[in-house]
């Protein structure tokens, strides 16, 4: 049986959320009617939540056909029990001219996409707050959710100090979704301290680093940089900052060491680690299909006991990174991590 969390009371959704950039485009071709009926699948096995963004190529409307088929098979009773977290991500190039009425267009637009009358959170990231009037525009929020338009509010990829503003201005922010895997423990500790003080839960992505943290990689000798898909790309990229492939390698063996002791994957350990970490109230996991379903089931009856947790951070303790703030690294466009960012893909309209 799926694991929930409740974000707000009323407001109750899976602990392990089905990610939707792996439908988007780069990562190579995806067969809409196919990814609809396993979003059934994973409705069906009590995963109700669905991460996507008005900036995933094609992803709100393939939700957006999943509500539709749920709502004419099922009833709007099982459309109420979808929660569809997207987010809302101004074009680079279009800061500087952003309006308060590109903000609710945007939002209209997700609305159109997803064959819905409110959106259930709304997570929003503006991609340098010195650029434009963020503060302005984005404050629109709250009179967009005040109409109905949106249920709830969150943030994604920023830091404590990104935030405070748009809390200070009156905005209820109910979670922040940032990249948060045994690679990645930069939203540990102040960070976390930090939601819990404001009542915010994390919402974890690259859980799996990409596919990275499973069996398919154990063993297996350092591949470069040559992928098919930036996914990849960014994931090798934060190996690298974690200590790099050897270190990694040691990670992936104590993994599948715990895994066989409970009969799971690696996948599923590395998942269950980021659950048990303070303020985390789920993990996105990219599941392109629904062919491992039974894995990420898994997760929710897995319970790491202390053997597990010491062999684990025997190889954490010996890492390098990464550090910084959160997005710290893929702020910076002109570094590695940053380059590989795509920053136009959304348009206002």
């Amino acid at each position: 049986m799926a694991e929930l969390t409740t974000l707000r009371p009323g407001y109750t959704y899976s602990r392990v959320i089905k990610g939707g950039w792996q439908l988007a485009g780069d990562h190579g071709p995806v067969d809409p009617q196919r990814a609809i009926a396993d979003m059934e699948r994973f409705f069906d096995a009590g995963i109700n939540a669905f991460d996507c963004a008005d900036i995933y190529t094609g992803v709100e409307e393939m939700i957006g056909a999943f509500v539709g088929h749920m709502r004419e098979s099922r009833g709007e009773e099982a459309v109420d029990r979808i929660k569809v977290h997207t987010k809302l991500v101004p074009d680079f190039d279009r800061l500087p001219t952003v309006t308060p009425a590109d903000i609710e267009a945007i939002v209209d637009r997700s609305l159109r996409r997803l064959r819905l009358e409110r959106l259930p959170l709304v997570q929003f990231y503006w991609w340098d707050l010195s650029v434009g009037r963020p503060y302005e525009v984005l404050s629109r929020l709250k009179d967009i959710q005040a109409k109905g338009k949106i249920q709830y509010l969150g943030a994604t990829n920023w830091g404590e100090a990104a935030m405070q503003p748009f809390l200070d201005a009156g905005l209820e922010l109910v979670s922040s979704q940032v990249q948060y895997s045994l690679l990645d423990q930069r939203p540990a500790g102040a960070f976390s301290d930090w939601c819990a003080k404001n009542r915010m839960q994390i919402l974890a992505y690259g859980t799996l680093a990409g596919g990275f943290l499973t069996e398919r990689w154990l063993g297996a000798g350092d591949p470069g940089f040559a992928f098919e898909n930036r996914s990849l790309v960014k994931y090798r990229l934060i190996i690298d900052e974690f200590g790099g492939w050897p270190l990694f390698q040691d990670l992936l063996n104590v993994l599948k060491s715990v895994a066989d002791r409970h009969g799971v994957t690696i996948g599923a350990v590395a998942s269950r680690w980021v659950l048990d970490q303070p303020q985390v109230g789920a993990a996105i996991i990219g599941a392109r299909t629904a062919d491992h379903l039974g894995e990420t089931e898994a997760i929710f009856e897995l319970r790491l006991d202390d053997q597990d947790r010491e062999a684990i951070a025997a190889v954490l303790e010996r890492r390098a990174g990464p550090s910084g703030d959160i997005y710290g690294l893929e702020s910076d466009k002109t570094g590695r991590h940053g380059r590989i960012m795509k920053y136009n893909l959304g348009g206002v309209q």
